[in-house]
């Protein structure tokens, strides 16, 4: 029986995570599995893998093949170069000191990177967000602008309709105060 590492596919559609399994190359890739040895999440950033990583390196001392997706997140954890160092052991190229030394002069490094990785993609979030505020604040600084030069308009055009209003309030009344007076002067003179 050919075993395999593989990927089983979990999750809605368009928001897929899957089961790390072993399983029987024959069976289908949602169906029976030997075991399940740890979780991928491609959606968040960076993926977020979950591995057993003692079973996994168990399985694959075993014989069991990983696809090619499996053999990528087994090497990003680390146990494919655990697995090339327990082989060197086992060859006598170095003592089991060694290959444990190696093993964790690699895992300080990756988590080295993995550090500047989240630190970067922080950075480069808040330096986002800071360039959208700058942008906002412009855009509100320019409707101010305009809200405060459409007031100074509009209070020119009342302050100008107020004094024609004035201004003919007072012709009107002159004019009709003109008419009475003719007719109080016409009616004494009569």
């Amino acid at each position: 029986m050919p075993v395999k590492i593989r990927l089983s596919r979990k999750g809605r559609r368009g928001r897929p995570y899957y089961h790390i399994v072993v399983a029987d190359s024959r069976a289908p890739r949602d169906g029976r599995f030997i075991e399940k040895i740890g979780v991928y999440n491609p959606l968040t950033n960076p993926s977020t893998i979950e591995l057993d990583f003692d079973k996994a390196l168990s399985w694959l001392q075993k014989g069991a093949q990983p696809t090619d997706t499996c053999r990528a997140i087994l090497s990003s954890e680390g146990v494919m170069l655990k697995k090339h160092l327990l082989e060197g052991v086992k060859k006598g190229a170095f003592d089991a000191e060694e290959a444990e030394r190696r093993f964790n002069a690699w895992k300080e490094d990756k988590l080295k990177k993995l550090e500047e990785k989240k630190s970067h993609s922080q950075k480069a979030k808040e330096e986002e967000a800071r360039k959208r505020l700058e942008a906002e604040a412009k855009i509100r600084e320019l409707r101010a602008q305009e809200i405060a030069k459409k007031n100074a308009e509009k209070a020119k055009a009342e302050s100008a309709q107020a004094e024609g209003e004035a201004g003919t309030d007072e012709s009107p009344a002159a004019e009709a105060e003109s008419p009475s007076e003719e007719g109080k002067a016409e009616s004494s003179a009569e």
